[in-house]
């Protein structure tokens, strides 16, 4: 009974309709694209078939002359610079030393201190969702204005940051796209940014990705018969699609790549490519970390596999 109510699309959209603040990035582009959909309405990509494909980000090429006059790129070692402009053919971009030792010291201390004032908690997914949302310091280092620019260049467009999730320990998470979680339309209207707040080890959990593996097809509810119907979302679990990620790395060869970042280290990353968090087998080490997701301003932005549209909130903080 309890799955059949959490599966009831009418719930949703009630719970939708009453954060119409935070809804109505959509409504532009649905209008855009003439589709019939009220801000609070479920959405899934079978609202887009049929829309020119041109709408397809997949065919977005890099502007590199506008990546390159960014002030963020300038200041870049060649190394990472090289990094960025392969961005398009590898899905991913490594800047190293982003932040100083400094930097992520503060970051750290902040940290503990909203955790030591419970302002923020650690889920029972490892995850301290949001504390953007509760930290002049840490909205400002995902508001920072040459990043922005930079992914702005990346996307083809102006971001907005979505949300945060910090790490004290490695996020162990299975391989997965980022777009079933996060969805655009037009796909691949998102972007992941991940910054080492110490240094990344064999033991520790490093993260893990797929190089190229954002040129594959956008797998989403349809591809493993999770669409549901007009009245209920689908009844598939969430390791069937990791079982199908699995599958897809299994068949096509991918080869896996793990990040032994350093302390400051930042990696971006395409919003469909492969990636996910090796075992933690060393439990008396942590290993911190931060997620920063932006989606891009012309997009729809929705959840895949809850069919839900993103809320994207204005902040407040702590004073």
């Amino acid at each position: 009974m309890l799955d059949i109510i959490k599966r009831t699309r009418l719930l949703y959209m009630l719970y939708n309709f009453f954060h119409k603040n935070q809804l109505m990035h959509n409504v532009a582009m649905f209008k855009k694209l003439g589709i019939h959909k009220k801000y609070y309405s479920s959405i899934s990509n079978k609202d887009f078939e049929g829309l020119d494909e041109k709408n397809n980000a997949k065919n977005f090429s890099l502007n590199k002359q506008a990546i390159a006059a960014g002030t963020l790129f300038k200041s870049l070692s060649d190394t990472s610079r090289e990094s960025v402009l392969s961005f398009e053919e590898n899905g991913f971009a490594v800047i190293n030393n982003y932040l100083t030792n400094q930097q992520v010291d503060d970051i750290n201390l902040e940290i503990e201190l909203l955790l030591k004032q419970k302002i923020v908690k650690v889920t029972n997914t490892n995850k301290i969702m949001f504390a953007i949302h509760s930290s002049l310091l840490l909205s400002k280092l995902g508001n920072d204005g040459k990043l922005k620019a930079l992914l702005a260049a990346l996307l083809g467009g102006s971001v907005t940051l979505f949300q945060s999730i910090n790490f004290l320990t490695g996020s162990e998470q299975p391989t997965h796209s980022d777009s079933i979680h996060m969805t655009t339309y037009p796909l691949g209207g998102l972007l992941g940014v991940w910054i080492a707040l110490e240094d990344i080890t064999e033991e520790n959990g490093p993260l893990h990705y797929y190089p190229q593996s954002h040129k594959l097809p956008y797998y989403l509810n349809s591809d493993y018969a999770n669409e549901g119907n007009f009245f209920f979302l689908g009844n598939k679990s969430y390791t069937e699609y990791e079982r199908m990620i699995s599958a897809k790395i299994e068949e096509l060869h991918l080869k896996k790549v793990r990040f032994f970042a350093k302390k400051g280290d930042l990696l971006i990353w395409h919003a469909n490519l492969f990636h996910g968090g090796e075992a933690h087998t060393n439990k008396s080490k942590s290993r911190k970390s931060m997620v920063l997701h932006y989606f891009k301003n012309d997009a729809i932005c929705y959840h895949e596999i809850t069919q839900r549209p993103a809320l994207i909130k204005q902040y407040s903080y702590i004073s």
